[in-house]
């Protein structure tokens, strides 16, 4: 994305400190994200594919992170 600042004649609302602080938190997660995924393709681009036996297959993926979801939401009763 650009970094260059709006032009002139747009007109912007201020957000408030927490939530320009909350927007500033979710930049610097979604770049880290980012970075992270950016690293793992030039890994595979430089050292090609790992084998299939040392891969996690997804569903195990998911149902580890769904129940890493679970555990951060009580149960509804």
């Amino acid at each position: 994305m650009s970094e260059q600042p709006a032009p002139a004649s747009t007109v912007r609302q201020p957000l408030e400190p927490t939530a320009a602080s909350a927007v500033r938190a979710y930049a610097a997660r979604t770049r880290e994200n980012a970075d992270r995924l950016a690293a793992v393709l030039e890994d595979i681009a430089t050292n090609g594919l790992p084998l299939v036996e040392e891969c996690t297959p997804w569903e195990e993926l998911r149902e580890t992170h769904l129940a890493r979801l679970a555990a951060q939401r009580p149960a509804v009763a």
